[in-house]
C-alpha cells in the first residue's frame, strides 16, 4: 500500500507525461507481481464494486473526527473530493501500519468488507485509518468508494507497462484487453503471449478523429473508403475455437444481451474477429432509442426481442483463420470481409460502401444521414492498418451538425470532484403553453471563466433550494446542441435528447424568445421510438 500510495502521489503532483511514464515504469519493475496486477487493474480504469455506501463513510468520518455535520459539509465544499476530505481530517497515524502488500489489502481487507455487518465495517475502517498516512488513507478511501482516479490516461499506463516488459505498446494493449483476474500469474504472463488468454481477448479498438476541415483537404478521393457513421454500440465479434463473443469498446462482454448475433456467429469460421456496430434493425436501421431498450436489460423477454431486433454490422476484419490482419491495408481487409460475409446468415450484415464520384458529392449525403438513422460519414484511408487507439490521419468521422435549440436555465446542480464547490451541471427548459418544462440536463461546453461567472450569478439569483440543488430566476438563455431526440415518459416534457451540450451562452436573447416544446416535437418525425417505461422523477429532473 505504501508503494502504491507513493505512485499515486507522484502521478498527482506532476503534469509531465514523461515523468508519469517514468514513475509508472519504475513501479511496474519494482512492485511484487500481485501488487502490480492490482495497480494495473485500477490505473486503467477498472474498479471494485462499491464496498460501503458513501453515507456510511460520511458518518464514520463525522464520528471519528468529532466534527459537526455542518463543518464537515463546509470542508467537503472547499476540497471537492470526499476521499480527500476523509484523508485530511483524520489525525496522523497513531500506530505503525502492518507491512501488508497492496494485494493483501485488497484480498484480505477490502473485499471481505462486503460480507461484514455495519458494526464490524466501522471498526475495521477506523482501525485502518489510524494506521495509514495521509496519501495511503486517500488511496484506501478511493478504493473503498470505487472512485479511484488519478491524472493518467490508460494509454500512458500501457506505454509504461510495455517499456517495463520490452514489448510494443500495441502488443501490450492487446494483452491487457478483455476479462482477466489481477493476479501475480497474470502479471508475469504479460511478458509473453498467452494462448489461453488470446482465445477470449479482443483487440484494442481503432478510433477515428473528428473531421474539422473540408474533406477536400484529405487529398486524392480514390484513396478513401466511405461508409456511414453508424449510431449503435461499437463492438468486436470474436469466433475462436467453439466459442463466440461480443466485446463492447468499453471492454464489456455483452454476448448474453444479443442472442440473435451469437446465433449468427456460429456459422462464421473459427479464427475470425470482426469490428463493427450492434444496431437495432428491421428491414433497415432503427433509431438508437430502440437499441437503448436492450442496453442494460439482463432479462430479454420475447416481446422485447420482437420489438427491438438487432444485427451486427461488420466493417472490418481483424483476424481470419487465426491470423492477425491488423497490419494489412484496409483495402485487403475489406475485400476479405466482403468474401467472408457474401452469404452471411440473418444477424450479420456488412457495412455498405458509399458510392460517390468526388468529395463534392459527400455534402448532400452527410446532410441526409439522419433520415437513415446514422450520425454522418466515415472516411477511411484504404492503405491504413488497424492501429490501436486514435491515430490521426487515417480514419475520420464527419458527423452531421447537431440539432440546436435555445433553452432557459431552470436548475443548477453542484459539480463533482474538484468542481464540487461550483454549480457546473444545469437543467434547461423550453416553453410549453406559457410554462417552462425541463427538457435536458447538461454540464459541458462552458469555459472555466464562464463557469465561474455563472456560478456567481446562480448564488445571487437563487429562488428555491432543494438540498444541494438550486432553482434560479428563469432569465439566462443558452444554445444547446444534441445528437438525437426521442419520445420518453421518463421526462415531464415527453421527450429525451441525446448527448446534450452547451454550445454558447446567449446573453443577447431574452428568455421569452426561446424555443418551445412544439419545436422539439417537430424534430421527432413519424419514426420516433416508442416511449420508454415511466420511472420515478425528482422535481428538477429533465
Amino acid at each position: 500500500m505504501k508503494r502504491f500510495a507513493a505512485l499515486y502521489e507522484a502521478l498527482d503532483r506532476t503534469t509531465s507525461t514523461n515523468a508519469k511514464v517514468a514513475a509508472l515504469e519504475g513501479y511496474f519493475k519494482e512492485a511484487p507481481p500481485g501488487d502490480a496486477a492490482w495497480a494495473l487493474h485500477f490505473l486503467i480504469g477498472r474498479k471494485l464494486k462499491r464496498l460501503i455506501p458513501s453515507r456510511v463513510l460520511w458518518e464514520l468520518t463525522r464520528d471519528f473526527t468529532a466534527l459537526p455535520e455542518w463543518l464537515l459539509g463546509h470542508c467537503y465544499a472547499a476540497v471537492g473530493d470526499f476521499s480527500e476530505v476523509m484523508a485530511l481530517l483524520v489525525a496522523p497515524p497513531s500506530t505503525s501500519a502492518q507491512a501488508l502488500p497492496l494485494e493483501g489489502w485488497i484480498r484480505e481487507r477490502l473485499i471481505p468488507l462486503r460480507e461484514m455487518d455495519a458494526e464490524a465495517q466501522a471498526a475495521a475502517i477506523t482501525r485502518w485509518w489510524a494506521e495509514l498516512a495521509e496519501f495511503e488513507r486517500l488511496v484506501f478511501n478511493k478504493l473503498v468508494m470505487a472512485e479511484f482516479r488519478v491524472g493518467v490516461a490508460a494509454t500512458l499506463v500501457i506505454r509504461a507497462l510495455a517499456r517495463s516488459f520490452g514489448v510494443s505498446p500495441a502488443e501490450m494493449a492487446h494483452r491487457v484487453m478483455g476479462d482477466w483476474e489481477p493476479t501475480a500469474d497474470f502479471f508475469r504472463g504479460l511478458a509473453r503471449a498467452d494462448a489461453d488468454g488470446e482465445a477470449s481477448r479482443p483487440y484494442p479498438f481503432c478510433l477515428a478523429s473528428p473531421l474539422e476541415e473540408p474533406p477536400e483537404t484529405l487529398g486524392d478521393f480514390d484513396e478513401w473508403l466511405l461508409e456511414w457513421k453508424w449510431d449503435g454500440i461499437r463492438a468486436q465479434a470474436l469466433r475462436r475455437g467453439n466459442a463466440a463473443q461480443l466485446w463492447s469498446r468499453g471492454e464489456e462482454l455483452v454476448t448474453p444481451r444479443f442472442p440473435e448475433i451469437l446465433k449468427a456467429l456460429a456459422s462464421v469460421p473459427a479464427g475470425t474477429v470482426m469490428d463493427g456496430e450492434i444496431l437495432a434493425h428491421r428491414g433497415g436501421v432503427l433509431p438508437f432509442a430502440v437499441l437503448q431498450r436492450r442496453i442494460g436489460r439482463l432479462s430479454l423477454t420475447p416481446r422485447l426481442l420482437r420489438e427491438a431486433p438487432v444485427v451486427f454490422m461488420a466493417y472490418d476484419l481483424l483476424e481470419q483463420d487465426g491470423h492477425d490482419l491488423r497490419e494489412r491495408p484496409l483495402s485487403e481487409r475489406r475485400t476479405r470481409l466482403e468474401a467472408l460475409l457474401a452469404a452471411a446468415p440473418p444477424g450479420l450484415l456488412i457495412s455498405p460502401r458509399i458510392e460517390a464520384r468526388s468529395w463534392h458529392d459527400l455534402a448532400p449525403l452527410r446532410e441526409g444521414s439522419r433520415a437513415q438513422h446514422v450520425e454522418g460519414l466515415m472516411l477511411k484511408r484504404l492503405s491504413s492498418p488497424y492501429a490501436a487507439g486514435r491515430k490521426r490521419g487515417d480514419w475520420w468521422k464527419w458527423k452531421v451538425d447537431p440539432y440546436t435549440v435555445d433553452v432557459v436555465l431552470l436548475y443548477a446542480h453542484p459539480g463533482h470532484g474538484r468542481r464540487a464547490s461550483l454549480y457546473t451541471d444545469y437543467t434547461f427548459a423550453v416553453w410549453d403553453g406559457g410554462e417552462l418544462v425541463p427538457v435536458a440536463r447538461a454540464y459541458s461546453g462552458l469555459s472555466d471563466a464562464e463557469i465561474q461567472e455563472l456560478d456567481a450569478w446562480i448564488r445571487r439569483h437563487t429562488i428555491e433550494r432543494m438540498g444541494s440543488n438550486r432553482a434560479v430566476e428563469p432569465v439566462q438563455v443558452f444554445e444547446l446542441g444534441f445528437e438525437a431526440i426521442a419520445r420518453s415518459t421518463r421526462h415531464r416534457s415527453g421527450v429525451a435528447v441525446r448527448f446534450p451540450r452547451i454550445l454558447r451562452w446567449r446573453k443577447d436573447k431574452p428568455a421569452a424568445e426561446t424555443d418551445t416544446l412544439e419545436t422539439l416535437e417537430a424534430l421527432l418525425g413519424p419514426s420516433s421510438a416508442p416511449p420508454e417505461p415511466a420511472q420515478r422523477r425528482l422535481p428538477f429532473d429533465a
